[in-house]
């Protein structure tokens, strides 16, 4: 089982997405979520904003199957753009749509969709509309073509790593745009596979999208390489940089969200919030090994005894359930 399948599986796992969401943020996941509820993520996006960055965020959940979740989901979300606009912070929400009920009840979820539209319309906030995986896409894009026409605050995501990529680019040049690699777990027929090749058609597609777009575009990558090339590109291109922003999650590469902010880019950090973390985090280890990494050193940097427990509970949690699901396998 590939490195990827395995924190993908892990992601998709509802006993351990249920144990990680009783017990709180465990396992080093306070350092990559903002918050457990609204007050304290408001905290945490006043602080990248007076460093000069702004935020998009993520109301975590996952495995909503009943109106009565949906609707919980709906409300939070709804009052995260409440508290967004009370306390004038630079900041929009990014929605997922299976969590407003579309893969129960898709006129429901169009319901939902809007009623979130509209009320960040008020004060002109952006409204991302996330890209899951690949069986829902037709839908999720069958919505935002309906909605595109009545709002002017809706954009969404394209990810990268899909060989239709390049089409979806080209439908919405009048969108605002996030490009990421990928972090869902495809196969073949539809996604290229290997790092070498999804990196080469990321880059290809940023490219792209940054001659032709009509709205901003958001580049969301910790690749220090990737980025190094997209400036050179900018500069060589004369491309506005305010036609364009960089983007990494909340508590990835922190050491370079300064450094691009001195350097004259609009930068923005993705926060996912909430209590619902296991697989969401599960997911940005699948995306890249280094990730595992960057999490555990930025423990060890604090030099406190509990932040590495933490951490090495999360590798021992991953290592237990990576055996369960060899076990299931092979039986």
């Amino acid at each position: 089982m590939e490195f990827k399948e395995l924190f993908i599986g892990l992601s998709e796992n509802k006993s351990l997405n249920a144990l990680a969401k009783k017990y709180g943020l465990l396992f080093g996941a306070k350092s990559v979520v903002g918050g457990e509820n609204i007050p304290d993520t408001v905290e945490t996006i006043k602080k990248l904003n007076a460093q000069g960055i702004e935020a998009t965020i993520d109301n975590l959940g996952e495995f909503v199957d009943t109106k009565e979740i949906a609707e919980r989901e709906l409300i939070i979300i709804l009052n995260m753009i409440d508290a967004i606009q009370e306390h004038n912070l630079k900041a929009h929400m990014s929605i997922k749509l299976t969590q407003l009920g579309l893969e129960f009840d898709k006129k429901y979820a169009m319901e939902n969709l809007r009623k979130i539209l509209l009320k960040a319309s008020k004060t002109n906030m952006h409204i991302n509309i996330d890209t899951e995986s690949y069986r829902t896409l037709a839908d999720i894009q069958s919505m935002i073509d309906e909605v595109k026409h009545e709002f002017s605050n809706v954009g969404t995501v394209i990810q990268c790593y899909l060989y239709d990529a390049e089409e979806m680019i080209e439908k919405y040049p009048d969108l605002r745009l996030r490009l990421v690699k990928g972090a869902y777990s495809e196969d073949d027929t539809i996604s290229f596979q290997s790092k070498e090749d999804i990196d080469e058609n990321y880059i290809k597609m940023i490219k792209k999208r940054l001659l032709n777009a009509n709205n901003i575009t958001s580049i969301a990558t910790h690749d220090h390489n990737i980025i190094n090339e997209i400036k050179q590109f900018v500069k060589d291109h004369d491309i506005d940089k305010d036609q364009f922003e960089f983007q990494m999650l909340y508590g990835f590469r922190t050491e370079m969200h300064k450094a691009l902010v001195d350097e004259g880019y609009n930068f923005c950090v993705y926060i996912p919030f909430g209590k619902d973390w296991f697989a969401y985090f599960m997911r940005r280890l699948a995306e890249r090994p280094q990730n595992l990494d960057l999490v555990i050193k930025s423990f060890v940097k604090k030099d406190t005894v509990i932040k590495v427990g933490s951490a090495v509970g999360l590798v021992a949690l991953s290592g237990y359930a990576m055996k369960k699901v060899l076990d299931k396998k092979d039986q």
